[in-house]
């Protein structure tokens, strides 16, 4: 490779944060690195996504032990992403939800994408050796599910197709506060190399409808007060559209993948590449931009090699 990606060469250890965004409700955030949200009910707590390794997930452990001893009985994961999933194994939580079409794309594509990802993000996956495997949920649901922790209810929804096509989110409607998974991001760059561009305005006016106190997005701070909120969707859908009409315009005028990305750098460049992993994000978004724009729907699978092969025909 002429040229490593942007998250290789990215080893320095990032300040973690542990907000609060409602009354039991907290984000841990770290900088721009994946999220993890924590939800404190009566009895027990659910964790909302697990961290690339368990190493990772023990410092999220470590943060909730500072504010309550309750056990971890649940664990819900909005899509399928090796930096998401891959620490579940930490938490032993009992209960471990994903949305049916997340636990297809595990089957169809979970290994691939660990693969991939652990190649692009070698600072996420140091300690890998203690993933035993993939993630695999014990409870799934197509459209909508309700979990009580006690008296205190969480409703787990699918959208609309966004990041990818099987994100959900997590709702507590006693304080109005939602995790969104990288549907949402604030300050950092949205990954759509599996995403759907089309769908994905759409998906973000579905959230900013519940007209929430707080969000938890899926990477960057916080979001706490609605000001805050909209100001993250409107940003979040800026970056889709700005990604996605370069790009589209060079594939359906007949031009080439190149061509796509440098005229999607030159609308998003001046707006976004001092987000939090832009220069990693842009190639794979470039390519499934160009793919979507000519009918291709589902996202092509990743793989390490792929990866590579993309990578270098940008370079020139």
């Amino acid at each position: 490779m002429a040229k490593a990606f942007a998250s290789q060469g990215d080893m320095e250890e990032k300040q973690v944060s542990f907000t609060q965004v409602g009354e039991g409700l907290w984000a841990f955030t770290a900088e721009g690195d994946p999220n993890t949200g924590v939800i404190i009910g009566d009895d027990s707590v659910m964790i909302v996504e697990a961290q690339a390794t368990p190493r990772l997930a023990r410092k999220v452990i470590e943060k909730v032990r500072e504010v309550t001893d309750k056990p971890i009985s649940h664990l819900a994961m909005t899509h399928y992403h090796a930096v998401r999933v891959l620490g579940a194994s930490a938490y032993g939580a009992d209960t471990v939800i994903m949305g049916e079409k997340a636990r297809a794309m595990v089957v169809e594509r979970g290994q691939e994408d660990w693969d991939s990802e652990f190649a692009r993000f070698p600072r996420l996956f140091q300690g890998h050796e203690e993933i035993p495997g993939l993630t695999w949920p014990t409870t799934t649901f197509n459209d909508r599910m309700t979990v009580y922790l006690g008296n205190r209810r969480v409703d787990l929804m699918h959208l609309g197709r966004a990041h990818t096509a099987g994100d959900i989110v997590v709702h507590v409607p006693d304080q109005n506060v939602m995790f969104t998974g990288d549907i949402v991001e604030y300050k950092s760059a949205c990954y759509c190399g599996d995403g759907h561009f089309g769908d994905w305005p759409k998906t973000l006016e579905a959230i900013r409808a519940f007209d929430l106190d707080a969000i938890a997005p899926g990477r960057g701070d916080a979001l706490v007060g609605r000001e805050m909120v909209n100001a993250a969707l409107d940003s979040t859908a800026d970056f889709v559209r700005s990604t996605y009409r370069p790009a589209a315009k060079v594939a359906l005028s007949g031009g080439t993948l190149k061509e796509a990305w440098d005229a999607v750098r030159a609308e998003c460049d001046p707006k976004f590449s001092d987000y939090a992993i832009y220069e990693h994000c842009l190639p794979f978004n470039v390519a499934r931009a160009y793919d979507e724009a000519r009918d291709i729907d589902t996202p092509r699978v990743w793989t390490a090699e792929r990866d590579a092969e993309l990578w270098n025909a940008l370079q020139d």
